[in-house]
């Protein structure tokens, strides 16, 4: 079930909400929970057997953690044997079939592969289990003892399928004791509304053009650019919607979720990029894996090391494919650049020149990051600088260039904060402040009904991180 479907705006949520607001404090996470299980299940009930059992495993071994505190080697092994079960949860589901074509590739042999259906969700889950287990196990934080509490934890579903990854470090004192009140309900459904309106009317519209590109049979130089700008465009607004959308949702149910975006456009580095991009996996990535390998406190050689582990392990939680192994490698190379001597060069440079060269790389970057193979990627990559033949202009392109021009100025100026600058600006004054909470309130009706008629119209309504 998507956010942006009618079944879930118009049955689902204010079900759910009604529910949710009647029953006493102590039952909210029961039906948190219920109707989160529910959610997952909505479009295959048997994963809901996968969550269960990372939830069980992830309970028991918490506590079993905690228990051997004063005894290392006891703790320890009960982290691994978590961390194992996590792994090989999300290691059959999403990456046997790669690794067996990779086996079969190296031997030439023809093992069949499983086909396993990738539960949605699971990279997200299987990562707030293992963040739990090792805080439990390091003394950051004491074991949940109830476990209905810690379920809703991990099965949550207004951050289930996209993120943020919540820590149970940072969600902890709310799942016991959380407030209600109008302003954080007021905030967050105008939250949603906002990051619906990013999803369905930008990011959908944009990925229209992108699925025209795929299946054109002439292609151009500009049309490549068209469908780079385009997707670029449209993972922000996915992305980004969707985790507008669980940020909103869960300050109507008294949560405080972190924010996953900052303008990542913006950057002048690609250092700051990732500071600014899916900002708790990227965290995630630093605290966990990163800072426990030695981070950069290391010789020269093993801080390569460090990094490029990261970044593999970025590149392939992202998809079990070689392109996103080499996205990851391609962020772990210019990172190092940046670090030993680039970032230097780049700061000299005029800022309209230093944004964009990053933006540049951003863009071939996630050309890469979109193709199906390694073979695409390089004829797309190719084509953007004419080394494919291709024509530099068709009649075609200028045709998409004209329908979509809008829609990519809309998603340019999205991508900066001047649409919140001038929204705070007239909020804050004397002279319009009634009017605004006037306009405010009729802009999210009208922009909701707007959504509303795309979704029921059967406007294209893909979702890229259902892979994750």
């Amino acid at each position: 079930m998507l956010f942006s479907s009618i079944p879930f705006l118009y049955t689902f949520l204010p079900c759910v909400l009604i529910l949710y607001f009647l029953v006493p404090g102590w039952l909210k996470n029961t039906v948190l929970l219920l109707s989160s299980l529910f959610f997952y299940a909505w479009g295959e009930p048997r994963f809901v057997v996968f969550m269960v059992i990372a939830i069980v495993q992830g309970y028991v071994f918490g506590l079993l953690a905690e228990k051997f505190r004063d005894r290392p080697k006891q703790a320890k092994l009960c982290l691994w044997a978590s961390a194992v079960v996590s792994l090989e949860l999300l290691g059959y589901c999403k990456y046997a079939d790669f690794f067996i074509s990779g086996f079969n590739t190296l031997t030439g042999l023809s093992l069949p592969l499983l086909h396993v259906a990738l539960p949605i969700g699971i990279s997200f889950y299987t990562f707030q289990i293992l963040s739990y287990v090792i805080d439990v196990y390091r003394g950051d934080v004491t074991a949940q003892r109830n476990l209905i509490d810690l379920a809703a934890y991990v099965a949550m579903f207004p951050q289930l399928i996209a993120g943020p990854i919540v820590r149970y470090a940072d969600i902890a004192p709310q799942l016991k004791h959380r407030t209600h009140t109008l302003a954080d309900a007021a905030y967050g459904a105008r939250r949603f509304i906002l990051g619906l309106s990013k999803k369905v009317l930008l990011a959908n519209v944009l990925y229209e053009l992108i699925s025209a590109y795929k299946s054109a049979a002439n292609v151009s130089v500009l049309f490549v650019w068209l469908y780079a700008a385009a997707y670029v465009l449209h993972l922000y607004f996915d992305f980004s919607g969707y985790s507008d959308m669980a940020i909103g949702l869960g300050k109507i149910m008294g949560f405080r979720f972190p924010e996953n975006f900052n303008y990542p456009y913006l950057s002048r580095s690609v250092t700051e990029f990732w500071r600014r991009w899916h900002m708790t996996l990227g965290t995630w990535f630093r605290d966990y894996v990163y800072i426990p390998l030695g981070g950069n406190r290391v010789s020269f050689g093993r801080w390569i090391f460090n990094i490029a582990v990261v970044w593999f392990l970025t590149g392939l939680w992202h998809g079990a494919a070689w392109n996103f192994v080499l996205w990851g490698l391609l962020f772990a190379v210019l990172l190092v650049l940046e670090k030993l001597f680039l970032k230097k060069w780049l700061d000299k440079l005029p800022r309209i020149l230093n944004h964009a060269l990053v933006m540049l790389v951003i863009i071939i970057s996630f050309v890469l990051f979109n193709a199906s193979s390694l073979a695409e990627a390089g004829t797309d990559i190719a084509g953007m600088f004419g080394g494919t033949g291709v024509p530099l202009v068709t009649a075609e392109t200028l045709y998409y260039l004209r329908s979509y021009a809008v829609v990519f100025l809309l998603g340019i100026i999205g991508c900066t904060p001047l649409p919140a600058t001038l929204v705070k600006r007239f909020a804050a004054g004397k002279k319009t402040a009634r009017v605004y909470r006037v306009l405010e309130v009729a802009a999210l009706v009208v922009l909701l009904l707007v959504c509303t008629a795309f979704l029921v119209d059967g406007s294209f309504n893909p979702f890229l991180y259902f892979r994750f």
